[in-house]
Formats: C-alpha cells, structure tokens, sequence
C-alpha cells in the first residue's frame, strides 16, 4: 500500500503540473508548449492567467502531436505563448486557424540563438567524401539552431519580459500587476544566474558530455562546452560511437548526461567504456529554477 501510494502521489503530481492553474474570476485561459514556459507565464500572470501545457512530461517537443482534446481547449484560449521548440514549426499555424481570436506570442523574440553542436567526429569518413562533408559543415550544422533557450537565466529574463508584454497587451487594466510580477521574477533569475555563475567560477572551458546537445544556451552562460553524443535524433554509428569513447577517455569524462525523453542505449555504452555512468539531466523540469540548480551542480562534479 504504501509502494501504491507513492505511486499514485508521483502521478498526481506530473497531472498537476500540466494541468491550468485555477485563477481568479475574469482570468485568461492560455497555453504554453513546454512545461517550463508554464512556469514563467505564471510568475508574470500570477493569478490573472489559467496555464495550460501542450507537451505533457514525457513527452518530447521535437516530435510531439497535440491531442484532439487539446485542440478543443485550445479554442478557449486567449493567448499561446510559443518557444521555437520544433512541432510548433508545424502546429502553429493549425493553432492559429483554429482559434484565430488567439494571439501567438513568440516568447524567445530577441534570444541571441546559437546552432546546435555536433561532435567534430560525427562525420569522420574516408578519403574525399570527408573532407567534402567537412567543407560542408558550416551550411549543414549552422542551419539548424538551437530550440533550448529557457536553459540559460539571461535568456529567461527576455522572455518574461516578452511574457509582460503580451499580457499587458491583452489585460491593460492590470499592467501594474504583470509588470511587478516581471521584475520580481526576473530578480529571481539574477540571483540564480549570480550563484551558478559563482559555482562554475574557474570552470571556464571544460567539458561535459550529453546524449541529446540540449545544453548549449546554459554552457555558453557559463563557460562551459557540452560534448554531444547525437545530433537531430540520430545515434552515432559505430566509428562515431568509438570517436567518443577515446575523447571521453582523453578528457578524463565519466559521466554521460541524458535527457528523460531519450534513449539511454549509446549513452549506456559509452559510460560502460569508459568506466564512468550515465546520470539523468532533464531541460523540461516545471519546477525551472530548482531544477536547473540541482542540474548545474550535477555538471560542476562531472566536469574535468
């Protein structure tokens, strides 16, 4: 009974999380893509706005398809508050012809994006074809960015400030509200960003390896450089896989970080290789600012 009631206590807790938030009389009903987003719309909207996620935990953003129930509570929206992560390349606009009374905002309007990284052996093969695939790279891997901007504290501060704004724009009545919540908040975030800042204090420039390069926005905040296992979806193949292994090995790494909506199997093996293991990093947590503390001392003990 009590292994059940455990159980039942994880699960009621994940439901609350994407579930809206019950807010005041005359409150807006909003959607966000991620569970993180729902985090800052509700420390900007406080009790003005009733959050609804569209990526449930689990799930991953890059692939996900919306419900048909979410669609028909999507139609009550007054708002949906994007991030650039991908399925809203394709839903967005079917999100806008279904509901074409809601406003999306793009909340990481004026992120400074960055590409997302490759390990430099993922394309190591013989003779022309690499050295063809080399010249390639700036084309290939620089055109796809980086979707994973909440993951840095400074990006986070622009996007609560683009949050106010939209609300402001909806809701002028209660400006003053959005726009002290705002900087409330964002005060949140520096101190946070001053005390990781302070933790990776004379890290500058070491490495830690991930499965999935969700990392970059944090590791460039910090100094730091992810070394990632795969990029776009794809596992290494296995000279790629054996590349890894011998710069985990040269670098000293001995933990291989892996994101909860990914396969485990090639981060597993590295780890095996290399005497080390795999420790979990979730970008997705609700919970934003604890998480992202208890990720960035996850990281400063694996770093060599």
């Amino acid at each position: 009974m009590r292994i059940l009631g455990v159980g039942l206590g994880t699960a009621l807790a994940l439901l609350l999380s994407v579930l809206p938030a019950s807010g005041e009389p005359g409150s807006t009903p909003v959607f966000v893509s991620i569970l993180p987003l729902k985090t800052f719309v509700e420390k900007v909207g406080g009790s003005r706005v009733e959050v609804s996620v569209m990526v449930p935990p689990g799930a991953s953003p890059h692939t996900y398809e919306p419900k048909p129930s979410q669609m028909v509570a999507l139609s009550r929206a007054g708002l949906y508050f994007a991030i650039g992560v991908p399925f809203e390349d394709v839903w967005l606009k079917r999100f806008a012809s279904s509901n074409p009374r809601m406003k999306i905002v793009h909340t990481e309007d004026g992120v400074e994006r960055i590409p997302m990284e490759a390990h430099h052996d993922h394309d190591e093969e013989d003779g022309q074809e690499a050295a063809g695939k080399k010249n390639r790279e700036p084309a290939d891997r620089h055109g796809v960015m980086d979707p994973h901007v909440w993951l840095s504290p400074p990006n986070v501060k622009i996007i609560a400030a683009n949050i106010s704004s939209a609300l402001v724009e909806m809701d002028p009545a209660h400006r003053n509200l959005y726009e002290v919540n705002c900087r409330k908040f964002i005060q949140e975030v520096d101190r946070l960003h001053a005390e990781l800042k302070n933790l990776f204090a004379g890290k500058e420039g070491l490495k830690f390896m991930v499965f999935h390069p969700s990392w970059g926005y944090f590791a460039k905040a910090y100094g730091l450089k992810q070394v990632p296992v795969e990029l776009e979806g794809k596992e290494p193949k296995p000279a790629q896989l054996m590349a890894l292994i011998g710069q985990a090995k040269k670098e000293g790494i001995k933990v291989v970080f892996v994101q909860p909506q990914f396969s485990t199997r090639s981060a597993e093996t590295i780890a095996k290789a290399i005497g080390g293991r795999v420790v979990f990093a979730d970008p997705l947590s609700p919970e934003w600012a604890g998480s992202l503390k208890e990720q960035a001392a996850k990281f400063a003990a694996a770093l060599r």
